[in-house]
């Protein structure tokens, strides 16, 4: 994303021509449609107009709409975006729309009000807002903002793929290979885990082999790597009276919230 002009000036800018009246979603022309978009949302006619003109200079595609209600019935493409969230909308409070955004894993939010509300820019930021801006709107601070909620869209994205993968990678191990799993990542010989589940040393090196090659793991860091990401549960040493599924517990997650973790391994095994 180039800047085209880098003059810090506060908006009014190049107005743009609209069609049809407020609250209807408008898109600006944008060469690939495809492409990153952003999402304006009970922001003010006069503002919006301003935005979504800055905003087409630099080919970024805006759609606007003019409450809560009207974004959440709208179906957005599967690409990266940003939400440019008015503090203020006529149906429901800003932050708790921000909320509702978050429980669906939509796009990063940035905020933008017309005055500088302290208790609301803390319970945005808390709550994960890429930045609250205030009116008037200085185009680096609103590029910026749009880069980075950008940028961490994108990331939130490849993570999801990568982790949609490693699900699917799990869905192929049988009950056993599920057994086995949380044994051999928890750190235990082959011949202790064959042990615990009452087969012998060499099928358990096989149902390692199989979980190795239908996991994918190019080593057996690869592969423990795999098992925190899907928060596979663990063996750890514990007391002697503890049960077997006492002695499994939940690996940690390797970005802290994440909803999206695989269930745990099943663990059927009784304790000897």
């Amino acid at each position: 994303m180039e800047i085209v002009d880098r003059d810090t000036s506060v908006i009014p800018f190049t107005r743009t021509s609209l069609d049809g009246a407020f609250p209807r979603a408008f898109d600006t022309p944008h060469p690939n449609a495809d492409d990153e978009a952003v999402y304006l949302i009970g922001v003010p006619r006069s503002l919006r107009e301003d935005i979504v003109s800055f905003l087409a200079e630099i080919e970024i595609r805006a759609i606007a709409f003019a409450s809560a209600a009207e974004y959440l019935d709208f179906k957005r493409r599967d690409t990266a975006a940003s939400v440019i969230l008015n503090i203020s909308l006529p149906d429901l409070s800003g932050l708790e729309l921000q909320r509702r955004l978050a429980e669906k894993a939509n796009p990063p939010v940035i905020f933008i009000s017309d005055g500088c509300d302290i208790a609301s820019t803390v319970c945005a930021m808390k709550a994960g807002a890429i930045e609250f801006l205030t009116t008037p709107l200085d185009r680096r601070a609103l590029v910026a903002a749009v880069k980075s909620a950008f940028a961490q869209d994108q990331r939130q994205r490849q993570l999801k793929a990568e982790l949609a993968e490693l699900q699917e990678r799990f869905s192929l191990l049988t009950p056993r290979e599920c057994d086995v799993l949380p044994l051999i990542v928890g750190g235990l010989l082959n011949k202790q885990a064959a042990s615990l589940l009452g087969i012998s040393e060499v099928t358990l090196q096989i149902h390692r082999s199989q979980i190795m090659r239908k996991m994918r793991a190019g080593s057996f860091a690869d592969l423990v790597r795999m098992a925190v990401k899907l928060r596979i549960r663990y063996w750890r040493e514990s007391h002697p009276s503890e049960g077997l599924r006492a002695r499994l517990v939940m690996a940690p997650a390797l970005h802290h919230g994440s909803r999206n973790g695989a269930q745990s391994a099943r663990v059927v095994m009784t304790p000897r």
